[in-house]
């Protein structure tokens, strides 16, 4: 199960640091992350300010 980015996103860039695997990029209106890399381990929703991250 992967994590989701949600319209809440404000695309400040701090989910993408803390991704271990590099699967979130930018995207428009939002950032997106890719089901297919992702490990599902949180560290992303815990760095992200908006609460934007959650687990699909």
């Amino acid at each position: 199960m992967a994590h989701n980015i949600n319209d809440s996103c404000i695309a400040c860039g701090a989910c993408i640091t803390e991704c271990p695997v590099e699967a979130i990029k930018e995207g428009s209106p939002h950032y997106t992350i890719a089901p297919e890399t992702c490990i599902d381990c949180g560290a992303c929703a815990s760095a992200c300010p908006s609460e934007a991250i959650v687990a699909e």
